[in-house]
Protein backbone atom coordinates (compact mmCIF):
# COMPACT_ATOMS: atom_id res chain seq x y z
CA UNK A 1 0.00 0.00 0.00
CA UNK A 2 1.36 3.24 -1.11
CA UNK A 3 1.72 6.12 1.73
CA UNK A 4 -0.58 8.12 -0.49
CA UNK A 5 -3.16 5.26 0.51
CA UNK A 6 -2.24 5.25 3.98
CA UNK A 7 -2.67 9.05 4.45
CA UNK A 8 -6.28 8.95 2.72
CA UNK A 9 -7.31 6.19 5.41
CA UNK A 10 -5.48 7.99 8.38
CA UNK A 11 -7.20 11.24 7.10
CA UNK A 12 -10.64 9.37 6.48
CA UNK A 13 -10.90 7.66 10.03
CA UNK A 14 -9.65 10.83 11.64
CA UNK A 15 -12.97 12.41 9.91
CA UNK A 16 -15.26 10.13 10.29
CA UNK A 17 -14.55 9.89 13.65
CA UNK A 18 -15.05 13.68 14.44
CA UNK A 19 -18.00 14.25 12.09
CA UNK A 20 -21.05 15.63 12.97
CA UNK A 21 -24.42 15.63 11.52
CA UNK A 22 -25.97 13.65 8.74
CA UNK A 23 -23.07 11.23 7.87
CA UNK A 24 -23.78 8.11 9.34
CA UNK A 25 -21.34 6.15 10.19
CA UNK A 26 -19.90 2.50 10.12
CA UNK A 27 -22.93 0.82 12.21
CA UNK A 28 -24.13 -2.68 10.30
CA UNK A 29 -26.21 -2.46 7.47
CA UNK A 30 -28.90 -3.77 9.51
CA UNK A 31 -29.44 -0.23 10.99
CA UNK A 32 -29.75 1.33 14.61
CA UNK A 33 -33.56 0.50 14.92
CA UNK A 34 -36.29 -1.54 13.75
CA UNK A 35 -38.96 -0.09 11.84
CA UNK A 36 -41.83 0.86 12.94
CA UNK A 37 -45.21 -0.99 12.69
CA UNK A 38 -48.82 0.06 13.16
CA UNK A 39 -52.06 -0.76 11.42
CA UNK A 40 -54.15 2.27 12.00
CA UNK A 41 -51.72 5.35 10.77
CA UNK A 42 -47.89 5.81 10.41
CA UNK A 43 -46.27 9.51 10.55
CA UNK A 44 -42.57 9.64 9.71
CA UNK A 45 -40.54 13.84 9.90
CA UNK A 46 -37.90 14.82 10.37
CA UNK A 47 -38.97 15.78 13.94
CA UNK A 48 -40.30 14.50 16.50
CA UNK A 49 -43.00 17.43 17.40
CA UNK A 50 -44.26 17.12 13.92
CA UNK A 51 -44.83 13.10 14.20
CA UNK A 52 -46.58 13.63 16.84
CA UNK A 53 -48.77 16.64 15.70
CA UNK A 54 -49.67 14.54 12.44
CA UNK A 55 -50.49 11.37 14.61
CA UNK A 56 -52.66 13.36 16.80
CA UNK A 57 -54.57 15.04 13.97
CA UNK A 58 -54.96 10.72 12.62
CA UNK A 59 -56.00 9.86 15.78
CA UNK A 60 -58.98 13.28 15.83
CA UNK A 61 -60.54 11.66 12.51
CA UNK A 62 -58.23 13.59 10.20
CA UNK A 63 -57.08 11.89 7.40
CA UNK A 64 -53.30 11.12 6.16
CA UNK A 65 -53.60 14.80 4.12
CA UNK A 66 -54.94 16.47 7.19
CA UNK A 67 -52.03 14.82 9.01
CA UNK A 68 -49.35 15.58 6.52
CA UNK A 69 -50.06 19.18 6.47
CA UNK A 70 -50.20 19.56 9.97
CA UNK A 71 -46.90 17.97 10.34
CA UNK A 72 -45.42 20.62 7.52
CA UNK A 73 -46.96 23.28 9.72
CA UNK A 74 -45.16 22.28 12.97
CA UNK A 75 -42.21 22.00 10.90
CA UNK A 76 -42.18 25.43 9.59
CA UNK A 77 -42.38 26.56 13.57
CA UNK A 78 -39.72 23.81 14.78
CA UNK A 79 -37.35 23.56 11.94
CA UNK A 80 -38.07 27.02 10.13
CA UNK A 81 -34.87 27.32 8.23
CA UNK A 82 -35.21 24.59 6.24
CA UNK A 83 -39.01 25.00 5.69
CA UNK A 84 -42.15 27.28 5.60
CA UNK A 85 -44.88 29.15 4.01
CA UNK A 86 -42.17 31.32 2.69
CA UNK A 87 -41.10 28.53 0.58
CA UNK A 88 -42.71 25.70 -2.32
CA UNK A 89 -44.43 22.16 -1.75
CA UNK A 90 -44.44 19.58 -3.92
CA UNK A 91 -46.75 16.44 -3.12
CA UNK A 92 -48.07 12.88 -4.30
CA UNK A 93 -51.28 11.65 -2.84
CA UNK A 94 -52.95 8.40 -3.44
CA UNK A 95 -56.43 8.46 -2.62
CA UNK A 96 -58.12 4.70 -1.89
CA UNK A 97 -61.82 5.67 -2.89
CA UNK A 98 -60.74 5.92 -6.35
CA UNK A 99 -57.32 4.58 -6.50
CA UNK A 100 -55.99 8.24 -8.17
CA UNK A 101 -52.76 9.24 -7.59
CA UNK A 102 -52.69 12.96 -7.77
CA UNK A 103 -49.56 15.01 -8.10
CA UNK A 104 -49.38 18.86 -6.70
CA UNK A 105 -47.13 21.51 -8.02
CA UNK A 106 -46.95 24.12 -5.63
CA UNK A 107 -43.70 25.89 -6.55
CA UNK A 108 -43.63 29.62 -6.71
CA UNK A 109 -43.23 31.79 -10.05
CA UNK A 110 -40.65 34.92 -11.12
CA UNK A 111 -41.58 37.80 -10.30
CA UNK A 112 -43.33 39.66 -13.34
CA UNK A 113 -40.74 42.60 -13.37
CA UNK A 114 -37.80 39.92 -13.42
CA UNK A 115 -36.15 38.95 -16.55
CA UNK A 116 -32.68 38.78 -17.90
CA UNK A 117 -32.63 42.61 -19.00
CA UNK A 118 -33.57 43.30 -15.27
CA UNK A 119 -30.80 40.86 -14.08
CA UNK A 120 -27.63 42.82 -16.50
CA UNK A 121 -29.14 46.10 -15.42
CA UNK A 122 -27.89 45.12 -11.83
CA UNK A 123 -24.61 43.61 -12.96
CA UNK A 124 -25.43 39.97 -12.22
CA UNK A 125 -23.25 37.27 -13.87
CA UNK A 126 -25.26 34.70 -12.18
CA UNK A 127 -27.84 34.50 -9.85
CA UNK A 128 -26.76 35.11 -6.21
CA UNK A 129 -27.69 33.23 -3.62
CA UNK A 130 -29.53 34.81 -1.19
CA UNK A 131 -31.64 38.45 -1.12
CA UNK A 132 -34.56 40.11 -2.54
CA UNK A 133 -33.62 38.85 -6.13
CA UNK A 134 -33.92 35.23 -5.38
CA UNK A 135 -37.48 35.48 -4.32
CA UNK A 136 -40.33 33.78 -6.18
CA UNK A 137 -43.86 33.73 -4.93
CA UNK A 138 -44.34 31.75 -2.11
CA UNK A 139 -46.43 28.31 -3.26
CA UNK A 140 -46.23 25.96 0.21
CA UNK A 141 -49.98 27.76 1.80
CA UNK A 142 -51.92 27.65 -1.57
CA UNK A 143 -50.54 23.91 -1.59
CA UNK A 144 -51.74 23.30 2.22
CA UNK A 145 -55.04 24.65 1.05
CA UNK A 146 -55.61 23.18 -1.94
CA UNK A 147 -54.56 19.45 -0.47
CA UNK A 148 -57.00 19.57 2.54
CA UNK A 149 -59.72 21.52 0.38
CA UNK A 150 -59.63 18.51 -2.27
CA UNK A 151 -59.08 15.29 0.01
CA UNK A 152 -58.78 16.19 4.17
CA UNK A 153 -61.77 16.07 6.49
CA UNK A 154 -60.57 18.26 9.02
CA UNK A 155 -60.67 22.42 9.06
CA UNK A 156 -57.88 24.36 8.15
CA UNK A 157 -58.17 26.00 11.95
CA UNK A 158 -58.31 22.04 13.49
CA UNK A 159 -55.43 21.37 11.33
CA UNK A 160 -53.09 24.39 11.97
CA UNK A 161 -54.11 24.17 16.04
CA UNK A 162 -50.33 22.12 16.96
CA UNK A 163 -48.31 24.65 14.97
CA UNK A 164 -50.20 27.43 16.62
CA UNK A 165 -49.89 25.94 19.95
CA UNK A 166 -45.74 25.19 19.89
CA UNK A 167 -45.64 28.75 17.89
CA UNK A 168 -47.43 30.72 20.69
CA UNK A 169 -46.18 28.76 23.81
CA UNK A 170 -42.80 27.85 22.75
CA UNK A 171 -40.61 24.53 22.11
CA UNK A 172 -37.31 23.18 22.74
CA UNK A 173 -34.62 22.94 20.36
CA UNK A 174 -33.27 19.83 18.67
CA UNK A 175 -29.74 19.02 18.54
CA UNK A 176 -29.27 18.50 14.94
CA UNK A 177 -31.36 22.06 14.08
CA UNK A 178 -29.27 23.75 16.89
CA UNK A 179 -26.50 23.24 14.90
CA UNK A 180 -27.82 23.71 12.25
CA UNK A 181 -29.60 27.70 13.24
CA UNK A 182 -25.92 28.40 14.38
CA UNK A 183 -23.89 28.14 11.06
CA UNK A 184 -26.12 30.68 9.52
CA UNK A 185 -26.20 33.10 12.07
CA UNK A 186 -24.50 35.72 9.66
CA UNK A 187 -27.68 35.63 7.38
CA UNK A 188 -30.36 36.08 10.27
CA UNK A 189 -28.09 39.36 11.45
CA UNK A 190 -28.02 41.36 7.56
CA UNK A 191 -32.19 41.61 8.36
CA UNK A 192 -34.28 43.05 10.96
CA UNK A 193 -36.86 41.32 11.07
CA UNK A 194 -34.84 37.83 10.86
CA UNK A 195 -32.21 39.06 13.62
CA UNK A 196 -35.80 39.83 15.61
CA UNK A 197 -37.67 36.57 14.81
CA UNK A 198 -35.51 34.03 15.27
CA UNK A 199 -32.33 35.09 17.30
CA UNK A 200 -32.49 35.38 20.77
CA UNK A 201 -30.25 38.68 22.44
CA UNK A 202 -28.30 38.51 18.74
CA UNK A 203 -27.53 34.68 19.03
CA UNK A 204 -28.83 31.35 17.67
CA UNK A 205 -30.67 29.19 20.47
CA UNK A 206 -29.12 26.43 22.20
CA UNK A 207 -30.03 22.83 21.91
CA UNK A 208 -32.71 21.90 24.32
CA UNK A 209 -33.61 25.81 25.01
CA UNK A 210 -37.52 27.13 24.54
CA UNK A 211 -38.30 29.42 21.72
CA UNK A 212 -41.58 30.35 19.86
CA UNK A 213 -42.62 32.58 17.10
CA UNK A 214 -45.74 34.66 18.40
CA UNK A 215 -45.64 36.54 14.98
CA UNK A 216 -45.78 33.38 12.86
CA UNK A 217 -48.85 31.71 15.43
CA UNK A 218 -50.98 35.26 14.56
CA UNK A 219 -49.60 34.41 11.40
CA UNK A 220 -51.56 30.76 11.03
CA UNK A 221 -54.62 31.97 12.91
CA UNK A 222 -55.49 34.47 10.35
CA UNK A 223 -55.12 31.96 7.56
CA UNK A 224 -57.01 29.62 9.90
CA UNK A 225 -59.23 31.97 9.80
CA UNK A 226 -59.85 33.51 6.67
CA UNK A 227 -58.10 30.79 3.90
CA UNK A 228 -55.42 31.64 1.49
CA UNK A 229 -56.85 35.00 0.75
CA UNK A 230 -55.02 35.86 4.03
CA UNK A 231 -51.78 34.59 2.71
CA UNK A 232 -52.26 35.83 -0.69
CA UNK A 233 -54.05 39.27 -0.82
CA UNK A 234 -54.07 41.96 1.94
CA UNK A 235 -51.88 42.75 5.36
CA UNK A 236 -50.02 39.27 4.97
CA UNK A 237 -49.23 40.00 1.47
CA UNK A 238 -48.36 43.60 1.94
CA UNK A 239 -45.78 42.73 4.21
CA UNK A 240 -44.09 40.13 2.08
CA UNK A 241 -44.01 42.36 -0.86
CA UNK A 242 -42.28 45.66 1.49
CA UNK A 243 -40.39 43.41 3.17
CA UNK A 244 -38.68 42.17 -0.76
CA UNK A 245 -38.92 46.09 -2.09
CA UNK A 246 -37.60 47.22 1.08
CA UNK A 247 -33.97 45.14 0.02
CA UNK A 248 -34.29 46.14 -3.52
CA UNK A 249 -36.23 43.10 -5.07
CA UNK A 250 -39.11 43.49 -7.72
CA UNK A 251 -41.65 41.22 -6.19
CA UNK A 252 -45.61 42.83 -6.70
CA UNK A 253 -49.07 42.61 -5.08
CA UNK A 254 -49.94 41.41 -8.32
CA UNK A 255 -47.22 38.13 -8.15
CA UNK A 256 -49.22 37.18 -5.17
CA UNK A 257 -52.83 37.91 -5.64
CA UNK A 258 -52.23 35.72 -9.22
CA UNK A 259 -50.67 32.54 -7.71
CA UNK A 260 -52.18 29.24 -7.83
CA UNK A 261 -51.22 25.56 -7.64
CA UNK A 262 -51.62 23.26 -10.02
CA UNK A 263 -52.55 19.59 -9.98
CA UNK A 264 -50.82 17.46 -12.63
CA UNK A 265 -49.70 14.19 -13.42
CA UNK A 266 -47.05 12.17 -12.10
CA UNK A 267 -45.06 10.27 -14.15
CA UNK A 268 -43.29 7.09 -13.64
CA UNK A 269 -40.98 4.15 -14.88
CA UNK A 270 -41.16 0.69 -14.19
CA UNK A 271 -38.38 -1.36 -12.41
CA UNK A 272 -38.59 -4.37 -12.49
CA UNK A 273 -42.14 -4.77 -11.51
CA UNK A 274 -42.37 -1.74 -9.45
CA UNK A 275 -43.87 1.62 -10.90
CA UNK A 276 -41.82 4.47 -9.64
CA UNK A 277 -43.56 7.59 -9.29
CA UNK A 278 -42.32 11.28 -9.25
CA UNK A 279 -43.10 14.62 -10.28
CA UNK A 280 -43.01 15.92 -13.82
CA UNK A 281 -40.88 18.96 -14.74
CA UNK A 282 -39.98 22.01 -13.54
CA UNK A 283 -39.14 19.30 -10.81
CA UNK A 284 -35.92 17.15 -11.18
CA UNK A 285 -37.99 13.82 -10.39
CA UNK A 286 -37.54 12.95 -14.13
CA UNK A 287 -33.82 12.61 -13.17
CA UNK A 288 -33.70 9.52 -10.80
CA UNK A 289 -36.58 7.91 -13.59
CA UNK A 290 -33.73 8.64 -16.32
CA UNK A 291 -31.19 7.05 -13.37
CA UNK A 292 -33.88 3.80 -13.00
CA UNK A 293 -34.14 2.85 -16.56
CA UNK A 294 -30.40 3.45 -16.97
CA UNK A 295 -29.56 0.91 -13.97
CA UNK A 296 -32.27 -1.64 -15.06
CA UNK A 297 -30.45 -3.16 -17.66
CA UNK A 298 -27.54 -3.77 -15.09
CA UNK A 299 -27.09 -7.03 -12.60
CA UNK A 300 -26.66 -4.49 -9.64
CA UNK A 301 -27.31 -7.53 -7.50
CA UNK A 302 -24.89 -9.72 -8.41
CA UNK A 303 -21.71 -6.84 -7.58
CA UNK A 304 -23.16 -6.49 -4.09
CA UNK A 305 -24.53 -3.63 -2.19
CA UNK A 306 -22.00 -0.59 -2.11
CA UNK A 307 -19.31 -2.38 -4.07
CA UNK A 308 -17.00 -0.75 -5.86
CA UNK A 309 -18.30 -1.86 -9.32
CA UNK A 310 -22.04 -1.38 -7.85
CA UNK A 311 -21.37 2.75 -7.08
CA UNK A 312 -19.16 2.94 -9.90
CA UNK A 313 -21.98 2.44 -12.38
CA UNK A 314 -24.78 4.24 -10.22
CA UNK A 315 -22.13 7.44 -10.09
CA UNK A 316 -22.14 6.97 -14.02
CA UNK A 317 -25.75 6.53 -14.23
CA UNK A 318 -26.18 10.18 -12.16
CA UNK A 319 -24.09 11.77 -14.42
CA UNK A 320 -25.74 10.74 -17.86
CA UNK A 321 -29.28 11.57 -15.93
CA UNK A 322 -27.61 15.55 -14.72
CA UNK A 323 -26.34 15.58 -17.93
CA UNK A 324 -30.35 15.37 -19.22
CA UNK A 325 -31.45 17.59 -16.20
CA UNK A 326 -29.31 20.78 -17.04
CA UNK A 327 -30.42 21.06 -20.85
CA UNK A 328 -34.10 19.79 -20.50
CA UNK A 329 -36.11 19.95 -17.28
CA UNK A 330 -37.31 23.67 -16.61
CA UNK A 331 -40.91 25.39 -16.45
CA UNK A 332 -42.92 23.17 -19.18
CA UNK A 333 -45.16 26.44 -19.87
CA UNK A 334 -42.24 27.80 -21.09
CA UNK A 335 -40.45 24.68 -23.07
CA UNK A 336 -41.78 21.72 -24.50
CA UNK A 337 -40.25 18.94 -22.67
CA UNK A 338 -39.26 15.53 -24.25
CA UNK A 339 -40.82 13.42 -21.56
CA UNK A 340 -41.69 10.35 -23.67
CA UNK A 341 -38.12 9.68 -25.16
CA UNK A 342 -36.03 10.74 -22.24
CA UNK A 343 -38.60 8.16 -20.15
CA UNK A 344 -38.16 5.67 -22.95
CA UNK A 345 -36.49 1.88 -22.41
CA UNK A 346 -34.58 2.99 -26.16
CA UNK A 347 -33.13 5.92 -24.58
CA UNK A 348 -31.68 4.34 -21.69
CA UNK A 349 -30.71 1.40 -23.24
CA UNK A 350 -28.67 3.81 -25.63
CA UNK A 351 -27.41 5.94 -22.60
CA UNK A 352 -26.06 2.63 -20.51
CA UNK A 353 -24.02 2.09 -23.40
CA UNK A 354 -21.42 5.76 -22.79
CA UNK A 355 -20.79 3.61 -19.39
CA UNK A 356 -17.20 2.56 -19.68
CA UNK A 357 -16.92 -0.55 -16.55
CA UNK A 358 -13.53 0.44 -15.74
CA UNK A 359 -13.40 4.44 -16.26
CA UNK A 360 -14.92 7.28 -14.98
CA UNK A 361 -16.38 9.84 -17.58
CA UNK A 362 -15.15 13.45 -16.38
CA UNK A 363 -18.52 13.98 -18.00
CA UNK A 364 -21.80 13.30 -20.34
CA UNK A 365 -23.13 15.63 -22.83
CA UNK A 366 -27.18 15.55 -22.74
CA UNK A 367 -28.74 13.10 -25.09
CA UNK A 368 -30.57 14.01 -28.04
CA UNK A 369 -33.92 14.25 -28.67
CA UNK A 370 -35.53 13.05 -32.43
CA UNK A 371 -37.95 16.21 -31.51
CA UNK A 372 -38.37 18.98 -29.58
CA UNK A 373 -32.45 22.74 2.14
CA UNK A 374 -36.00 21.08 2.54
CA UNK A 375 -38.41 19.22 4.96
CA UNK A 376 -39.88 15.65 3.70
CA UNK A 377 -42.53 14.05 5.47
CA UNK A 378 -44.75 11.42 4.30
CA UNK A 379 -48.30 9.46 6.19
CA UNK A 380 -50.43 7.05 5.96
CA UNK A 381 -53.76 6.23 7.71
CA UNK A 382 -55.85 3.25 8.15
CA UNK A 383 -57.81 3.48 4.85
CA UNK A 384 -54.07 3.28 2.80
CA UNK A 385 -54.57 6.87 1.93
CA UNK A 386 -50.85 7.87 1.49
CA UNK A 387 -49.41 11.25 0.69
CA UNK A 388 -45.62 11.73 -0.23
CA UNK A 389 -45.06 15.12 0.54
CA UNK A 390 -41.68 18.31 0.38
CA UNK A 391 -41.61 21.69 1.37
CA UNK A 392 -38.61 23.83 1.26
CA UNK A 393 -36.88 26.74 1.53
CA UNK A 394 -34.22 25.78 -1.17
CA UNK A 395 -31.45 26.61 0.93
CA UNK A 396 -30.91 27.22 5.14
CA UNK A 397 -32.97 30.63 5.82
CA UNK A 398 -33.81 31.01 2.15
CA UNK A 399 -33.51 34.39 1.16
CA UNK A 400 -32.52 35.21 4.52
CA UNK A 401 -35.39 37.91 4.75
CA UNK A 402 -38.29 37.75 6.55
CA UNK A 403 -41.77 39.53 6.16
CA UNK A 404 -41.91 41.84 8.94
CA UNK A 405 -44.03 40.75 12.07
CA UNK A 406 -45.46 38.40 9.90
CA UNK A 407 -42.81 35.76 11.34
CA UNK A 408 -42.34 34.07 8.19
CA UNK A 409 -39.06 33.25 6.05
CA UNK A 410 -38.97 33.84 2.50
CA UNK A 411 -37.23 31.48 0.44
CA UNK A 412 -34.36 31.58 -2.53
CA UNK A 413 -35.64 29.46 -4.91
CA UNK A 414 -35.09 32.29 -7.66
CA UNK A 415 -31.34 30.85 -7.38
CA UNK A 416 -31.96 28.09 -9.81
CA UNK A 417 -32.88 29.71 -12.40
CA UNK A 418 -29.71 30.36 -15.10
CA UNK A 419 -29.01 33.45 -16.63
CA UNK A 420 -27.37 32.02 -20.07
CA UNK A 421 -30.34 33.46 -22.32
CA UNK A 422 -29.96 29.99 -24.40
CA UNK A 423 -30.92 27.97 -21.24
CA UNK A 424 -34.47 26.44 -20.89
CA UNK A 425 -34.34 27.40 -17.53
CA UNK A 426 -33.12 31.41 -18.41
CA UNK A 427 -35.42 33.55 -15.75
CA UNK A 428 -38.45 35.20 -17.34
CA UNK A 429 -41.08 37.05 -15.91
CA UNK A 430 -43.77 34.56 -14.31
CA UNK A 431 -41.73 31.68 -14.62
CA UNK A 432 -41.05 28.63 -11.91
CA UNK A 433 -37.25 27.48 -12.00
CA UNK A 434 -35.61 24.22 -12.19
CA UNK A 435 -37.08 22.59 -8.93
CA UNK A 436 -34.71 20.29 -6.78
CA UNK A 437 -37.42 18.93 -4.29
CA UNK A 438 -39.16 16.03 -5.05
CA UNK A 439 -41.16 13.50 -3.36
CA UNK A 440 -41.91 9.46 -4.42
CA UNK A 441 -44.04 6.86 -4.55
CA UNK A 442 -43.53 3.29 -5.47
CA UNK A 443 -46.51 1.01 -6.35
CA UNK A 444 -47.10 -2.48 -6.94
CA UNK A 445 -49.86 -4.20 -8.74
CA UNK A 446 -51.37 -0.57 -8.94
CA UNK A 447 -51.67 -0.51 -4.82
CA UNK A 448 -49.23 2.02 -2.74
CA UNK A 449 -46.16 0.09 -2.07
CA UNK A 450 -43.48 2.68 -0.53
CA UNK A 451 -44.04 6.04 0.03
CA UNK A 452 -40.48 8.11 0.23
CA UNK A 453 -38.25 10.55 -0.09
CA UNK A 454 -34.49 12.24 0.57
CA UNK A 455 -33.78 15.76 1.73
CA UNK A 456 -31.04 17.71 0.06
CA UNK A 457 -30.85 19.74 -3.14
CA UNK A 458 -29.18 18.05 -6.09
CA UNK A 459 -28.62 15.26 -3.86
CA UNK A 460 -32.55 14.19 -4.10
CA UNK A 461 -33.00 11.68 -6.62
CA UNK A 462 -29.70 10.32 -6.12
CA UNK A 463 -30.89 9.44 -2.58
CA UNK A 464 -34.19 8.28 -4.11
CA UNK A 465 -32.58 5.61 -5.82
CA UNK A 466 -30.03 4.05 -3.62
CA UNK A 467 -33.15 4.00 -0.97
CA UNK A 468 -35.15 2.29 -3.49
CA UNK A 469 -32.60 0.14 -5.15
CA UNK A 470 -31.50 -0.56 -1.52
CA UNK A 471 -35.13 -2.06 -0.65
CA UNK A 472 -35.97 -3.78 -3.97
CA UNK A 473 -32.30 -5.26 -4.96
CA UNK A 474 -31.20 -5.79 -1.43
CA UNK A 475 -34.04 -6.61 0.37
CA UNK A 476 -33.08 -4.43 3.70
CA UNK A 477 -36.37 -2.82 5.86
CA UNK A 478 -37.81 0.03 5.30
CA UNK A 479 -35.29 1.88 8.18
CA UNK A 480 -32.20 0.07 6.58
CA UNK A 481 -32.85 1.38 3.47
CA UNK A 482 -33.03 5.15 4.54
CA UNK A 483 -30.26 4.52 6.90
CA UNK A 484 -27.52 2.13 5.07
CA UNK A 485 -24.61 4.51 3.73
CA UNK A 486 -24.30 6.06 0.90
CA UNK A 487 -22.98 8.45 -2.00
CA UNK A 488 -22.80 11.58 -2.92
CA UNK A 489 -21.88 13.08 -6.47
CA UNK A 490 -21.47 16.83 -6.50
CA UNK A 491 -19.69 19.27 -8.73
CA UNK A 492 -17.15 16.37 -10.15
CA UNK A 493 -16.41 15.54 -6.55
CA UNK A 494 -17.78 11.84 -4.89
CA UNK A 495 -18.39 11.55 -1.06
CA UNK A 496 -18.95 8.62 0.40
CA UNK A 497 -20.30 7.96 3.33
CA UNK A 498 -17.73 6.49 6.17
CA UNK A 499 -19.67 2.93 6.53
CA UNK A 500 -18.41 2.76 2.72
CA UNK A 501 -14.48 0.99 3.21
CA UNK A 502 -11.39 2.17 1.83
CA UNK A 503 -10.51 -0.89 -0.26
CA UNK A 504 -14.12 0.77 -2.12
CA UNK A 505 -12.16 4.12 -2.34
CA UNK A 506 -9.26 2.91 -3.32
CA UNK A 507 -10.90 1.25 -6.33
CA UNK A 508 -13.08 4.20 -7.56
CA UNK A 509 -10.24 6.77 -7.16
CA UNK A 510 -8.07 4.29 -9.68
CA UNK A 511 -11.04 4.60 -11.78
CA UNK A 512 -10.61 8.56 -12.19
CA UNK A 513 -13.74 9.26 -9.54
CA UNK A 514 -12.41 12.35 -7.29
CA UNK A 515 -13.21 10.19 -4.15
CA UNK A 516 -13.69 13.11 -1.20
CA UNK A 517 -14.60 12.94 2.80
CA UNK A 518 -17.91 14.80 2.86
CA UNK A 519 -19.33 14.77 6.07
CA UNK A 520 -22.65 16.08 5.96
CA UNK A 521 -25.12 16.49 2.82
CA UNK A 522 -26.33 13.17 2.44
CA UNK A 523 -29.81 14.10 3.16
CA UNK A 524 -32.56 12.33 5.51
CA UNK A 525 -35.09 10.09 4.28
CA UNK A 526 -38.29 9.46 5.52
CA UNK A 527 -40.42 6.64 3.98
CA UNK A 528 -43.53 4.51 4.80
CA UNK A 529 -43.56 0.70 3.31
CA UNK A 530 -47.10 -1.01 3.10
CA UNK A 531 -46.99 -4.80 3.23
CA UNK A 532 -48.94 -6.18 0.45
CA UNK A 533 -50.00 -9.54 1.83
CA UNK A 534 -50.90 -8.02 5.71
CA UNK A 535 -51.43 -4.18 5.14
CA UNK A 536 -49.18 -3.17 7.99
CA UNK A 537 -47.70 0.03 7.60
CA UNK A 538 -43.84 0.11 8.42
CA UNK A 539 -42.08 3.39 8.69
CA UNK A 540 -38.07 4.70 8.80
CA UNK A 541 -36.76 7.37 9.34
CA UNK A 542 -33.12 8.55 9.03
CA UNK A 543 -31.11 9.01 11.96
CA UNK A 544 -29.17 11.57 10.46
CA UNK A 545 -31.85 13.82 11.25
CA UNK A 546 -33.74 14.55 14.47
CA UNK A 547 -36.74 13.21 13.32
CA UNK A 548 -38.79 9.67 13.91
CA UNK A 549 -41.13 7.75 12.37
CA UNK A 550 -45.17 6.67 15.14
CA UNK A 551 -47.85 4.74 14.26
CA UNK A 552 -50.85 3.27 16.14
Amino acid sequence: MTIRWVLFILLFVVAALFSGGQDRNARSVSGSRSPVLARNGMVCTSQPLATAAGLRILQQGGNAVDAAVAAAAVLNVVEPMMTGIGGDVFALVYWSKTGELAGLNASGRAPYAMDLEYMKKKGYDRFPEHGPDTVTVPGALDGWVALVERFGRLKMEQVLAPAIEYAENGFPVSEIIANQWASEIDLLRKDEWAAKTYLVNGRAPSHGEIVSNKNLGGTFRKIAAAGRKAFYEGEIAEKIVRAVRAKGGVLSARDLAEYKSEWVQPISVNYKGYDVYELPPNGQGLTALIMLNILEGLDLKAWGHNSADYLHHLVEAKKLAFADRGRYIADPGFARIPLERLLSKSYAAARRKLIQPEKAAEEYKPGEMEQSDTVYLTVADKDHNVVSFINSLSSMWGSGIVAGDAGICLQNRGALFSLDPKSWNKVEPHKRPLHTIIPAMVMKDNRPYFSFGVMGGDNQPQGHVQVFLNLVEFGMTVQEAGEAPRFRHTAGRLGLESGIGPEVRRILDLRGHTVVTMTDGYGGFQGILIDPKTGVLMGGSDPRKDGCAMGW
